[in-house]
Order: C-alpha cells, then sequence, then structure tokens
C-alpha cells in the first residue's frame, strides 16, 4: 500500500513538474529581441541593422532551406548558441560596430523558451 501511495504521488509530481516545464514564448521573445534581432530582425529574415554588417551577412532564418534544416535538426537554434559554430563571427561583429552586449548567464529554460519562439517566428507563413 505504502509502495502504492509513492507511486502516486510521483506520478502526481511529475505531471505537475511536466506542466511547469513548457517553454515560455514571452521569455524566448525578449530574450530574441534583446540579443539576436539586431542582426536576425525581429521577424527572423536577417534584417536587422548589423545583418550586412557581418562577413557573411546575417542569413534568413525563414527560408525553406533553413527550415528543412530546422526539421531535420530540431536543436540547430540552441546548437548555434551554445557551440557558436561560426567562432568569433557574432562576437567580432558586434565589436567591430561598438555593441557592447553583456554576457548572458543561459539556462535551460531560456534557451528552450528562445528554441521556441524561434521555431514560431520560423515556421510563420
Amino acid at each position: 500500500m505504502k509502495a502504492k501511495i509513492v507511486f502516486i504521488a510521483s506520478l502526481g509530481i511529475l505531471f505537475f513538474q511536466t506542466s511547469l516545464s513548457f517553454a515560455n514564448t514571452g521569455n524566448g521573445k525578449n530574450i530574441y529581441l534583446a540579443r539576436c534581432a539586431m542582426c536576425h530582425g525581429v521577424d527572423g529574415k536577417g534584417t536587422g541593422a548589423l545583418a550586412n554588417k557581418s562577413n557573411p551577412p546575417t542569413p534568413d532564418l525563414t527560408t525553406p532551406a533553413f527550415k528543412k534544416r530546422l526539421s531535420d535538426y530540431p536543436g540547430v537554434i540552441v546548437s548555434s548558441i551554445i557551440l557558436r559554430p561560426n567562432g568569433d563571427l557574432i562576437p567580432k561583429t558586434l565589436r567591430e560596430n561598438g555593441i557592447k552586449l553583456s554576457p548572458y548567464p543561459w539556462t535551460i529554460k531560456d534557451l528552450r523558451d528562445l528554441n521556441e519562439y524561434m521555431i514560431g517566428v520560423i515556421s510563420k507563413k
């Protein structure tokens, strides 16, 4: 009987934690607008103020090619933030244009929130 109560309580906790872990696209939007839109633009089309000041220029994240990449590699947005496959391109572009962007203490939740927000922006027709 005691094991059954523990099991039921565990399911309740699991359900409660799962419902709290859904991404907060409002937080994702705030992060995107503060840290990404200056290059990618509000709409993700690579039209931000610094879009043409990097080499190569900032890509349009709403193209069919990027949508396919996002579909094939669902974590591509988060991995780009964490792994920075373009090396020093983002910090270099910011430095060269006098933009001081303070370091950000990324959390897993922030990454999930940003990813969910970006999927929504990219998926819009």
